[in-house]
């Protein structure tokens, strides 16, 4: 059974910072790329990163950019994504995804996990 597990989300206050994890159980991560997304309440959701299969390519949402990193170990089967600079409007479910390539577009990616909340609020 293919299985993506986030894991790292909580509270924190603005301006602070957390490492959220994706973890694979059943398979190895080695051929995918990694994407990160996230849902506010009432929102769609929304790519926020994407780290190809080799860690070259590194795509992220303007929202993020100069705040959050994403990075891969494909030794420990885990990617990651630091979040530095936290705002209140980062506040969402985050969720990784498993595919062959990146892509912006939640419906193009095959493997989800279930998400982690993170909550920015002083």
């Amino acid at each position: 059974q293919l299985q993506l597990v986030e894991s790292g989300g909580g509270l924190v206050q603005p301006g602070g910072s957390l490492r959220l994890s994706c973890a694979a159980s059943g398979f190895t991560l080695d051929p995918y790329a990694i994407g990160w997304f996230r849902q506010a309440p009432g929102r769609e959701r929304e790519g926020v990163s994407c780290i190809s299969r080799h860690g070259n390519t590194l795509n992220y949402a303007d929202s993020v950019k100069g705040r959050f990193t994403i990075s891969r170990d494909n030794a420990k089967n885990t990617v990651y994504l630091q979040m530095n600079s936290l705002r209140p409007e980062d506040t969402a479910v985050y969720y990784c995804a498993a595919e062959f390539r990146c892509s912006s577009w939640p419906a193009d990616w095959g493997y989800w996990g279930q998400g982690t909340l993170v909550t920015v609020s002083s």
